[in-house]
Formats: C-alpha cells, structure tokens, sequence
C-alpha cells in the first residue's frame, strides 16, 4: 500500500480509511497561514455508498488502496447471496444480499457491472448509470388525472417497483436511473 499526501488526492482516487475503501468524490484544498493548509474531501463508501466528509491536515499521509475495477456479468441470484463472473478469467464471485445492497433492485441476469475487487476478492459493484427495463405491471391511469408530473407505481421486470409518468402501459420498455431509481425516458 502506498502513502501519499492529502494534497495530492483527486476525484477517483480510492483511500483506505479503518480498513475500508473510500472513493474521493469531490476534494478542495484551504490554505491556512503559516504553510499550515487542510484539504476537505467527499468521500463515497464503495460497498454501501454512504456518502461523508473528511477533512485531511496537509502534513497527514493518506493511504491508497490497490483496489482495481473488473467487468463482472450477473449470473444469478441464490438464497442469501448473488452471483458474479468475471469477464476475463471466468472466475465466479459470490456477494452476499449487504454487499449488494440497493443495487440488487435493478439486477439482470446478463448484465454487466463494474466490480471494486481488493486483494483479489470483490468488494463492492457498481451498475450502469442508466439501464432499460420492460414494465410487468402498471394500472392504467385514472380519466381526468392529468396534472403534470403525476406519477404511479410500476414493476420492472427485475422484480422493483419504480414510479413512472401516467402514459406508462405494461409492456412499454422504459429507462431508469440506478442511482436514484427513478425514470428517466421511455425507450
């Protein structure tokens, strides 16, 4: 594991804090007199994605984790766990449900994630910003409701139930945000 300086954090980069890895989300660095300067950080948990702030002193040592992103396709789910493999060297990967996380709502058999691994085991995944889904169910909207932004609950054909605009109909193919869950377009 490599130290380096607070100063030289940048968006990206991941650091170990208490034996977990964080990603650098947003940093600034403040400078103080007497060469004594502070860098203020945004960190993003990279298994639960909780969100904090840190505030480094310039003369602290940060440590890097030598953690590494794989492509991993999601192959199916069992009891209490989900199982991944890797798309180059076909090793297969079982996260259990924690680990997974809110990202387990919009999983599909096929689909490919980025996967945080850490001493050769995987940490943590992370979905595509965006991904279609078809709609299984939806009730048709109610005559005469057609204030704008009014929405109605839809499941998805991996299983979650997301809101969606009223022109909505089962069998339509739809966008959603996985970070936030909510529509984005009709495709």
């Amino acid at each position: 594991m490599s130290m380096i300086s607070p100063t030289m954090l940048r968006n990206g980069y991941r650091i170990l804090l208490d034996g977990e890895v964080w990603v650098v989300v947003e940093f600034s660095k403040m400078a103080m007199g007497r060469g004594r300067g502070r860098v203020s950080t945004k960190l993003k948990h990279i298994v639960s994605g909780k969100v904090t702030e840190k505030t480094f002193r310039s003369t602290e040592q940060v440590e890097m984790a030598d953690a590494e992103y794989r492509n991993y396709q999601y192959l199916y789910k069992e009891i209490d766990s989900y199982v991944f493999m890797d798309g180059e060297t076909y090793d297969q990967a079982s996260l259990l449900a924690a680990t997974v996380g809110d990202a387990a709502d919009f999983l599909k058999e096929g689909v490919t994630v980025r996967a945080c691994v850490l001493d050769g085991e995987v940490i943590g995944i992370e979905l595509p910003l965006k991904m279609d889904f078809d709609v299984i169910e939806t009730h048709d909207a109610v005559k005469g409701n057609t204030a704008t932004n009014v929405m109605k609950d839809a499941i998805i054909d991996s299983g979650a139930t997301v809101k969606v605009p009223l022109f909505i109909k089962n069998g339509d193919r739809i966008r959603i945000n996985t970070e936030t869950g909510e529509y984005v377009e009709r495709v």
